[in-house]
Formats: C-alpha cells, structure tokens, sequence
C-alpha cells in the first residue's frame, strides 16, 4: 500500500474519536487516567539519524557479545549458559529487556505489551521443549496445567452477542461452510508436505511458488469467496504479520494454518504474556545482561569486531545480532539495507474498576470482535486463581493496516493518548455499551516495527539469505529473518547462532 488511502474503519473510528472528544462524550462517565508506556523510539531514531552520538571513554575485551535483550537475544544466552559458555555479554538499548515480550505490572495484575502466549511445542521443537523443562513448565512430556489457558479460552462477538470458539463459530450459511471445508482440506495438503513448520528451519524451503503471490490472490486461485473466510484470513494475517491478505506472500498465510497440527492443547500463558519467560530468563542471566546500552557501531577490528555503545567500546570475536534487522544497515559496517518492511502496532492495557455488561457467554481469555479493525483483546488475569474477580486488565490489541506502515508510524508519532483512548473505547462499545463506565486507566504502547511483513517475494529474497546464511564473526538471530515474529523462531534462530558462535570460538 502506498500513498492515500481511501477512508477505512481504522480512519473512521479516528473520525469517530475526534468527535467524541469535543462533544460526545457522557457528562457522568468517571474520568479515565493513562497515558504512553516507553516504546524506546528516541534511541532508535537518534542511531538511525546519527544524532546525539559521543564516543565513549571505557573499553571492555569480551570474547562474545549479544546485541538485543528480546527473545533471540536471551535464548542464545541461555542456550550458551546452558552448555557452560559464559564470558560474554548482552547489550539491551531499551531500559528493560524482553522486547516485543514485555511486560508490567500494577495492583490488579500482571500484563503483557504484546507477545502473550506460546502455543505448545510440538515434538520436533526441541529447543523450545528443552527451555520449558528447565522452567519447570514441561515435566516427564507433561504439561504443567497452571501454564495451560484455562477454559473458556475463547469466545467471538458476532450479531450482538458472544459465542464460545471461534473458527467453529464463523460459518453461518451452507455456502461459508463449503469454503471452510475446502480452505481446511488445502491447509491439510500443505502440513502434509513438511515444508509449513515451527522453528521454519526444519522444513522452509528457500523459494517457493507460494512465495510469489499474495494469500488473497491464493484464495482467488481456490474460488474461496465467503465472506466469512475472507475476514477470518484477514484476520489471521492481521495477528501474525500485522497485514491484510493481499499485503503478505501465501506462502506466509498458509504457514499460519498449516504449521502446527489441526488439534492441539494449550496455549501456553501468563498474565504477564510471554513477559514470564522474560523474568524466569533474566533471573538466570542477570549478570550478563546490560540494559540501556544501544549499540551504535559494529565494526572490525582485526580478525574481531568492536561493539560501541555509548558507555564502551567492547573489543570481540563475535557478536550475535539479535536486535531487529532492518538496525544492522545503520550500525554494523557493510550490513544491506533489509528489502522487507514492518508492521506497526498499537497495544493497550485496560484497567477495569468493574466487569462490563457482556449479551451471551462469560469472558474468556482471548475475545473476538467480528468485523472490527481490532484484533480483540485478552483478559490478563483469566489466568491468576481469583474467583470472581471485580477488578480486571485487559490488553487489546490493533494492527494498523489500512495504510503503508510508513505513514502508520507518521501517525503513531503524533496522534495523542486521547484520541487512541477514544479509538479503543469507541472498538470496545460495540460488545459492551458500558466499558466507558468501567474502565479507571488505559495505558498505551506504539510498536512501529512491531513484526516482519512477509511480503511475496519474501523467502527467496537475496538480502533474507545473505543474514539467514551470514557466517561470521557476525551471525544474525533475529525471528525478522524467517518473516516470523514467533516466540519459537526467535528462539530457534537465538540458539542457532549461538551454536555456531561457539564453534567459532572454541577454533
């Protein structure tokens, strides 16, 4: 997409806010407080402007250095704890590390800023297995069920009430049904074929005729017209890319069904998200990690690099990169710039005083909005031991793709706290009439790289293989290299480096 886009439902709930702030708003709705959680854009924009940069004064010799403290970055340490390696070092930009798996916290619950689940790893993800043995979540091939979602686990909203499940919810006429049928009867055909897998590495191949086309243009190839499945595609390519269906490759949207098996439990989840794997890792590896230290130069040095951050210069034989890629090419020397662009996002977590008033079923953990710009959004403490709680946080969560991400993130730089307060309340009416009634605080978090867009042509790219086969001193790590923004593959390809790392290392 590109240049002005027509009006779109993200626009006209913008319009719609901007009118309930001048007039619409109830005189006897109670004041809502909040405001913008750090998102670490200043010390991104000032590496890639190159303001602001001083050279330090302090130098460091360290054999390894990580760069990013997001899941690739903590997995590649823990994988080189694990194997009994620990002279290195991982430089995190941000004040907290945990990138897109953050999390806070305040006197109702814990909640996450984005990831918030890890759907069960499958037997042929064996890191992953590995790492949630030692957290003590997998035990003897059993799952600890206070890790599992408890039950209702979803519901959607759909012609004014709720309804449990969702893809078993969506087909209302025979015709919806047929395409339904026949959409699973292909997703089947590709998990057959081994090459839809979670990590990608074990089965991806390099180019694919999936990979030319768009996931829409797929489903006009199929003579797939319903509605129905239409918007639910949408809406899976919204939840894993950040896109529409024409905006990503079909190679991208068929892995969203086909990689994992038909029925499977869980998922995996915390009321701080993917932010509990964070903690449990850093409580290992706290002495390795440097939080607020952006790197602003890899350079070489020798038959070695050197990392520069504002406070040191760390003189190395290797460095992981498992920061966001599309950084490299403003940082490390000789890095191509990444052909591939990035979705923004916008997360919020929702103080709740009270529980709204809700036409169908009880609140579930993930909850659905049929036809709504907004992904939903999933009720944090569904899974703390409270029976019957009053209060409650809720994080909701929207895609921004009615525009190029370009101008989304424009936009993300200057609309203000109040007219996203607006957006969500205005999203959230239409299941509860009351939410404005009920919610005390929203705290919003802009993501304006939240997650690689695989767009078609993405696989076989020439920039994706040169980072995907880039072998060393430098190794790059981050899940935007797959077009995956999954906790499995950023772990996989964490590992992955640090594995050939260590070879490297050892001579």
């Amino acid at each position: 997409m590109s240049g002005h886009p027509t009006l779109g439902r993200r626009d006209f709930l913008a319009g719609m806010a901007s009118i309930a702030i001048v007039g619409c708003s109830r005189k006897t709705d109670p004041p809502i407080e909040g405001g913008f959680a750090d998102d670490g854009s200043d010390w991104g924009h000032a590496i890639r402007d190159g303001g602001g940069l001083v050279e330090p004064s302090g130098s460091e010799r360290v054999p390894l250095v990580i760069v990013g403290g997001g899941i690739a970055g903590l997995s590649a340490a823990w994988w080189l704890e694990r194997n009994g390696f620990t002279d290195f070092v991982l430089l995190e930009a941000a004040d907290e590390a945990g990138g897109n798996a953050r999390s806070g916290q305040n006197d109702v619950s814990a909640y996450p800023w984005a990831s918030h689940y890890v759907p069960v790893p499958g037997p042929d993800a064996r890191h992953a297995r590995a790492l949630f043995e030692d957290l003590d979540v997998l035990r003897a091939g059993t799952w600890n069920e206070t890790s599992l979602v408890y039950s209702p686990a979803v519901r959607l909203f759909r012609w004014g009430r709720w309804s449990d499940g969702f893809e078993e919810a969506l087909p209302e006429s025979p015709s919806d049904r047929r395409d339904f049928d026949r959409f699973y009867e292909l997703v089947e055909e590709a998990r057959s074929s081994g090459q839809f897998t979670i990590p990608s590495s074990l089965g991806a191949p390099s180019a694919s005729p999936l990979d030319a086309i768009s996931m829409a243009r797929w489903l006009d190839d199929h003579d797939l017209s319903s509605p129905t499945l239409r918007w639910y595609v949408d809406y899976t390519c919204r939840d894993d890319y950040g896109a529409l269906s024409g905006d990503v490759s079909a190679w991208a949207g068929v892995h969203y069904h086909a990689s994992r098996p038909d029925i499977e439990e869980g998922p995996l989840a915390w009321p701080e998200g993917n932010g509990w794997i964070v903690n449990r890792l850093l409580e290992r590896l706290g002495g390795h990690v440097r939080t607020g230290e952006p790197v602003w130069a890899v350079s070489e040095r020798g038959s070695g690099l050197r990392v520069t951050t504002p406070s040191a210069r760390y003189d190395c034989d290797a460095v992981i990169w498992a920061a966001p890629t599309f950084m490299a090419s403003h940082v490390v020397d000789g890095a191509p710039a990444v052909p591939w662009s990035y979705s923004p996002w916008v997360t919020a977590n929702l103080t709740l005083a009270r529980q709204p008033v809700g036409a169908g079923i009880d609140a579930a953990w993930d909850n659905v909005l049929f036809d709504s710009p907004s992904l939903g959004y999933v009720v944090a403490d569904h899974q703390s031991l409270r029976t019957y709680p009053t209060r409650s946080v809720w994080t909701w969560y929207m895609a921004l793709v009615d525009r190029s991400p370009a101008d989304a993130r424009e936009m993300l730089l200057h609309r203000s706290w109040s007219d996203w307060k607006e957006t969500i309340l205005v999203d959230l009416e239409r299941a509860h009439p009351d939410i404005r009634a009920c919610v005390e605080r929203i705290d919003v978090m802009r993501l304006g790289h939240a997650m690689p867009r695989p767009t078609p042509g993405f696989l076989s790219s020439p920039e994706r293989r040169y980072f995907q086969d880039a072998s060393g001193p430098l190794y790059y790590a981050h899940s935007d290299v797959s077009g995956l923004a999954l906790f499995e593959e950023a772990q996989d390809r964490g590992v992955r480096a640090a594995e050939r790392a260590l070879v490297r290392l050892s001579g």
